[in-house]
């Protein structure tokens, strides 16, 4: 990792793995364990083109170039300063012709793109509700984890524009909130096909849940053995090491 300041702001770049690496910002939200794991929940197609809705920092982008090196990946990031920090981190890892961003809302999707578009979608919404409480230090940093700027049901119908039929969409998102999101996807033809929760122990509530739905699909979810962070020795599990080895570089 290597820190230093750029016009008095405090950065950061952390390794990944194969010479990738990311920026980050102390202003915005940092990569976290859940688009790590969202990433390796994906199943995109290896020379597919995804659409990262809310790409932040480039984070989950960088990560899914890194894991499928024909991807073709377009962020849409609608705060313009995270925006241009998501194309400096594209620039850095060469991947300025793989990686896409967009500073640009949810809402705009339909006059950006045409229908159909993208093989799979993934995204990372803000998890918590604007009457929740939740505070973030800072504005950027609130809107990446409260739903100001908009909601999982904004992104969901994103997503089902976005995506061509029969192409599916990952989400990862709050246990509490799975049923809003279920039903939303149901409600524009996104059927749910795969879902794993993640608990940092076997006896921990879970702290977040992945799932992937598909368009035009028949209904039949698949649930998925749970995925846990730390074994009965407090060590991480065998399964979550092996899903961040890389990135210990």
């Amino acid at each position: 990792m290597q820190c230093g300041r750029k016009g008095g702001i405090m950065r950061r770049t952390d390794k990944l793995w194969d010479g990738f690496s990311l920026i980050q910002d102390d202003r915005f939200f940092k990569l976290g364990q859940d688009s790590v794991l969202l990433s390796a929940f994906a199943a995109p197609p290896a020379r597919g083109n995804v659409m990262d809705l809310g790409c932040g920092n480039g984070a989950l982008g960088v990560l899914l170039c890194a894991r499928y090196p024909q991807l073709s990946v377009t962020g849409m990031e609608i705060q313009p300063e995270v925006a241009a920090l998501a194309r400096e981190n594209a620039a850095q890892n060469g991947l300025d012709k793989r990686l896409h961003i967009v500073n640009a809302d949810w809402n705009d999707c339909r006059t950006l793109f045409s229908g159909g578009l993208f093989d799979y979608i993934v995204c990372n919404p803000p998890y918590f509700a604007k009457s929740s409480g939740f505070s973030a230090a800072g504005a950027n940093r609130q809107k990446a984890r409260q739903d100001t700027a908009g909601t999982a049901e904004h992104a969901v119908r994103a997503a089902a524009y976005l995506v061509k039929y029969g192409g599916r969409v990952a989400f990862v998102y709050r246990p509490e909130r799975l049923c809003e999101l279920i039903a939303a996807m149901q409600a524009v033809q996104l059927e749910p096909k795969r879902l794993r929760m993640i608990h940092q122990t076997a006896r921990a509530v879970p702290s977040a849940v992945l799932i992937e739905a598909r368009r035009g699909s028949a209904s039949g979810l698949q649930i998925l053995p749970p995925l846990l962070v730390c074994g009965e020795d407090g060590q991480q599990t065998a399964e979550y090491r092996a899903i961040y080895h890389r990135e210990e570089n």
